[in-house]
């Protein structure tokens, strides 16, 4: 048997050393070094079966040479996901999925393998099959193409994929495997690294795509080291809050797509429901009219969102006011109000100011300023914005209005959803016709006042 060693790793970082120190010198955290039982050996993880054929180009070729059709891709029957994906999964790519405990990762991709209608292997090394197959028939979704396997070694794991031989494999959690190569505990730095290592090996040479799931730390990250994240191929983000009912998959990172995409699902009793138009859950229906809401065109990748936002301006009743966003960027908030008191002559610095994005999303669009300026003036003028009315611009310093991006996109998107008015920057090039929305163009600030609140 081979001698067995130790080294040392740093548990925010991956980064491996020969002896303890207190602090990292790659990510400068304290006291994250630990050590660790590794076995050098002669590995033999994923031995290609001979019934799955290799597609991999094994001689180097030519630019001109290398096919450039469109990639096929496995759709994953749920289009909020294959946008995000850039269409759906690559054959022989590795997708991370994290997100916070509860959050719902297990039911979406569970969901999604039921409905897929390749042969999935479903593997799970947190929950038995008895457990799964509950909130399958909760889902109320059946499939005859989702095999669920409850194992958490590795190469337990590959003799099963030679006898089944999926199309795809989901793995719940990377940080619960374990490969008999690496002596240390599941969900150690090494044995992640060489988990993940090895289904990537077994991805590429079989051209299958594999899906993780990833637990993640307090402060956010993916749980493991960073290298994890690029190792795969998509990293995908779900959030949400508890106490909210809806749920939103980014793309932190993608080879084969946009990174800018978003997918919005709502947390039922039977699953995750797709959102088609994330606008109905964004804009509140309110039967009164009430100062200190308006509403904002943003872009979230090609997907023009309408949302609404809040603002509550009141005397401060303490000495120093306060400034408070949710969803918001405060830096950005107090440059705002600068503005609107050096160039507009409002005197908001003795005034607490709120600022609120419903839906418990965060958008850092800098068209939406304009938006945020007519909620603030509404609430400190306590006169209320027409339902009908929607706004699309970028405020500056000298108080000018800035024009945004795909300008056109946001006007249609508010035409369709029945708004009458779209305040946007008069030095925006406009060239659509036939609209029944009146596009009003204003310059400055003083030209948004006149025309809300005169």
């Amino acid at each position: 048997m081979a001698k067995v060693k130790t080294t040392f790793f740093c548990q925010s970082c991956g980064t491996q050393y020969a002896k303890w120190q207190g602090q990292c010198n790659a990510c400068k955290e304290w006291n994250t070094i630990v050590e660790e039982i590794i076995q050098k050996e002669e590995k033999q993880t994923w031995k290609s079966s001979s019934l799955i054929e290799i597609k991999r180009s094994s001689k180097p070729l030519k630019v001109n040479e290398i096919d450039s059709t469109k990639e096929i891709r496995y759709n994953t029957g749920d289009n909020e996901l294959n946008r995000v994906l850039g269409g759906g999964f690559v054959p022989g790519s590795l997708t991370l999925l994290g997100g916070e405990p509860g959050i719902g990762k297990s039911t979406l991709l569970l969901q999604i393998s039921l409905r897929l209608p390749y042969k999935t292997l479903y593997v799970s090394g947190e929950e038995s099959q008895k457990q799964i197959k509950m909130r399958a028939e909760r889902i109320e979704n059946h499939s005859d193409n989702c095999f669920i396997l409850t194992e958490t070694k590795t190469q337990n794991i590959f003799k099963q994929i030679e006898t089944i031989q999926p199309e795809i494999v989901i793995i719940d959690s990377i940080q619960t495997l374990q490969t008999e190569y690496i002596e240390a505990s599941a969900g150690s730095i090494s044995q992640i690294r060489e988990c993940t290592s090895e289904l990537i090996k077994f991805a590429k040479e079989t051209n299958t795509p594999v899906v993780l799931i990833g637990h993640i730390t307090k402060d956010g990250t993916i749980a493991g080291p960073k290298i994890l994240e690029h190792m795969v191929d998509t990293v995908l983000q779900f959030e949400g809050d508890r106490n909210h009912i809806f749920r939103i998959v980014r793309a932190l990172k993608n080879r084969f797509g946009s990174t800018s995409e978003l997918g919005i699902y709502e947390m039922l009793g039977s699953g995750l429901r797709e959102v088609s138009n994330p606008s109905e859950i964004l804009i509140a229906n309110k039967d009164e009219e009430l100062s200190g809401i308006a509403i904002a065109t943003t872009m979230e990748g090609m997907r023009p969102i309408m949302i609404e936002i809040q603002s509550l301006v009141s005397t401060a009743v303490y000495g120093t006011p306060q400034r408070s966003a949710t969803g918001y960027n405060v830096k950005r908030l107090n440059m705002i109000l600068a503005v609107l008191e050096k160039r507009a002559g409002f005197r908001l610095g003795a005034k607490d100011v709120f600022l609120n994005i419903t839906g418990g999303i965060t958008v850092d669009d800098p068209a939406i300023d304009l938006a945020v300026v007519a909620a603030i003036l509404s609430s400190n003028e306590d006169i209320h914005i027409p339902k009908e009315f929607c706004f699309a611009g970028e405020v500056g310093l000298s108080g000018e209005i800035r024009p945004v991006n795909r300008v056109e996109q946001r006007i249609l998107e508010a035409e369709k959803l029945g708004f009458t008015h779209i305040f946007v920057s008069k030095y925006n090039k406009i060239s659509l016709t036939n609209t029944t929305i009146k596009i009003e163009l204003v310059a400055k600030i003083e030209d948004l006042v006149s025309s809300l609140f005169a």
